[in-house]
């Protein structure tokens, strides 16, 4: 992912807040790191959650695009908001994936195998679009996912895994595959401002989570602030400080600070829910680190050169 793009693969015009770049993507990264605790807080089911992310991120978003006359006709484009609805498709099932993930293993768990998807995007436009990776970038990517295998709990190291678990680990990979379906499908976007599309996003997953959300549990009051703060501070706040950042900042730096994102997961699941991450798990962390910024940054794999015949 370049630093002209955002999370969703699109353009980003350099318009937005007045904060260093550094500093809006750091504080985004840090708000996204919070998410899974405001989830679990909420004590909802990932699709209620999602249904309520989407409904409170869909006013903060909306109100915002109409205050900066971004929704006007004459800036919209028919082909360009199905594209986004469709990609909001997949949007929203990663996020039902990534908090039915949360519930299974930890925050920190489900946070570290979820950062795989910058691989996925590669293997997916590799097997969809006939894009070519370098064996550096394919070195990398090994590294990444060997980190995976280490941050799941499945090697071996600690306490077995039972079925709960490992079906947790698989919805992380299966949001992570579908955040990689949604980039493919918004890098189609052209010049569509990144908050109008997260709005028809929004607004997509409230027409598809609608059905299936149960309506007749109660929600109790202590609920709301959870859900209103995943709508509008990391839905809404979070994507603009993103979409603000992404277009004056170089990779190098994009790449270091996204990972603010996993280490304040990692921090929350540790401080309030007592979850340690174990020596296999940072290890893992580690790797998928390395081979994200290492590919991101289109670093050679340090290989020991051949010696030449004297």
């Amino acid at each position: 992912m370049s630093a002209a793009e955002s999370a969703t693969g699109l353009p980003l015009p350099a318009r937005g807040f007045s904060l260093p770049p550094g500093a809006a993507l750091a504080l985004a990264m840090t708000i996204a790191g919070t998410v899974g605790a405001f989830a679990t807080q909420s004590g909802l089911d990932p699709v209620r959650i999602v249904f309520w992310r989407c409904v409170f991120g869909s006013l903060f978003l909306g109100a915002w695009c109409v205050l900066r006359g971004e929704l006007r006709a004459d800036r919209l484009k028919a082909r360009h908001l199905m594209r986004a609805a469709l990609a909001g498709v997949c949007t929203v099932l990663t996020w039902t994936c990534f908090f039915a993930a949360m519930r299974m293993t930890t925050i920190a768990t489900a946070t570290i195998v979820y950062h795989i998807q910058p691989f996925f995007v590669v293997l997916l436009g590799m097997a969809l679009l006939g894009e070519r990776a370098s064996a550096a970038q394919l070195g990398w990517m090994a590294l990444a996912f060997l980190g995976v295998v280490l941050a799941s709990g499945l090697t071996g190291f600690g306490a077995t895994p039972d079925a709960h678990w490992v079906a947790g680990i698989g919805m992380a990979l299966v949001g992570a595959m579908l955040y990689a379906a949604g980039t493919l499908l918004a890098k189609g976007l052209g010049d569509q401002r990144p908050e109008v599309t997260a709005f028809c996003q929004t607004l997509t997953g409230i027409v598809l989570l609608g059905p299936f959300a149960d309506w007749s549990a109660p929600i109790p009051p202590t609920a709301w602030p959870w859900l209103i703060g995943i709508g509008v501070l990391h839905t809404g706040i979070a994507y603009v400080l993103m979409y603000s950042a992404f277009p004056r900042l170089k990779t190098p730096a994009i790449a270091i600070l996204t990972f603010v994102y996993p280490l304040v997961a990692i921090a929350v699941d540790w401080l309030i829910y007592g979850h340690p991450l174990g020596v296999a798990q940072g290890l893992g962390l580690a790797f998928i680190a390395t081979g994200t910024i290492a590919g991101r940054l289109g670093l050679r794999l340090p290989l020991p050169r051949a010696r030449r015949p004297s």
